[in-house]
């Protein structure tokens, strides 16, 4: 998310709702799975936190610094 921009899909799976949640800067997607009948800002908020929590994981630690004997 490093220029903002994420790309969402909605794909109707019987009575629920597939939210696909991509960042464009990375390709990282996530998937989340919703009532059909929830608010659509509702899902894209659910899906974007998902996603946020994941490029949070993907992104590299610091490197450790350790003790020297």
């Amino acid at each position: 998310m490093a220029n903002g921009t994420v790309l969402f899909e909605f794909v109707q799976l019987g009575q629920q709702m597939r939210v696909a949640a991509i960042d464009e800067a990375t390709g990282i997607e996530v998937v989340v799975i919703t009532p059909l009948n929830a608010a659509r800002g509702h899902m894209e908020r659910l899906a974007l936190a998902k996603l946020r929590r994941r490029l949070e994981q993907e992104r590299p630690s610091p490197p450790s610094v350790g003790k020297f004997a």
